[in-house]
């Protein structure tokens, strides 16, 4: 019997981590639980990621399920961006494909935030995660389930009346800040008016509880909840 190909992209940093998922994918499908032959992909950084589903967008090559980290290296700024970004960019060009985060870091906040601007099909804690459970997540997510680990399934709740979500504009500024860029500085490199960023800068303050708070406040808070 022929198996139908179900291709799994890894966006990872680090090539001893994708070494080790490549395994457990292939144990997968070893075990023909799904009955599916696994083509694994992967990319090591932001660009290597755009490029790569921006490639599989322009060939009409369908990708089944994306497992990526909260941070993705930046080759371009020598920086780690979110993985927000990333699962954005699959959103837009493999909307169906489904979305796995995992993280080693444990905030609510950064998660709760990720669950209501991406809505991933899967969210792992590493510390919540063995070999057993990542295995399970891929294979209850590929059967259409919605998989949470354990620390991610105790702030769902929260979810239905949080309105703690930062968007892609609202991380940047908060990096630009971080790396000294002045408030005046922002309009050339955020697409909004100096008021416009200073009404986001404010609404974020509001979220994190520091309205009275300066630039310095805002950015301690946002290291604190991951976003930086």
């Amino acid at each position: 019997m022929r198996l139908e190909n179900l291709t799994v992209v890894i966006v990872k940093s680090h090539p001893l981590l994708v070494e080790t998922y490549r395994n457990l994918l292939k144990e997968i499908e070893n075990s023909r639980v799904l009955g599916y032959r696994i083509i694994i992909e992967a990319a090591f950084d932001y660009q290597g990621a755009i490029d790569l589903f921006v490639r599989f967008g322009s060939v009409e090559r369908r990708v089944d399920l994306v497992i990526l980290d909260l941070k993705v290296f930046d080759s371009r700024k020598n920086a780690y961006l979110a993985g927000e970004d990333v699962g954005s960019l699959v959103r837009e060009y493999h909307p169906s494909a489904k979305i796995i985060f995992s993280t080693t870091f444990k905030n609510n906040y950064r998660v709760l935030s990720i669950l209501k601007s991406i809505n991933p099909e899967g969210f792992l804690v590493k510390a919540d995660v063995d070999s057993t459970i990542f295995r399970r997540a891929i294979v209850e997510v590929l059967n259409g389930s919605v998989y949470y680990s354990w620390s991610v399934s105790r702030w769902v709740n929260k979810l239905v009346n949080c309105d703690f979500v930062l968007d892609n504009w609202d991380r940047l500024m908060l990096y630009e800040l971080s790396q000294g860029a002045k408030m005046k500085d922002l309009p050339a490199i955020l697409p909004f008016s100096l008021p416009a960023i200073e009404k986001r800068k404010k609404r974020i303050k509001y979220l994190f509880g520091v309205e009275e708070g300066d630039t310095r406040q805002l950015l301690l808070h946002a290291r604190k909840f991951g976003f930086i």
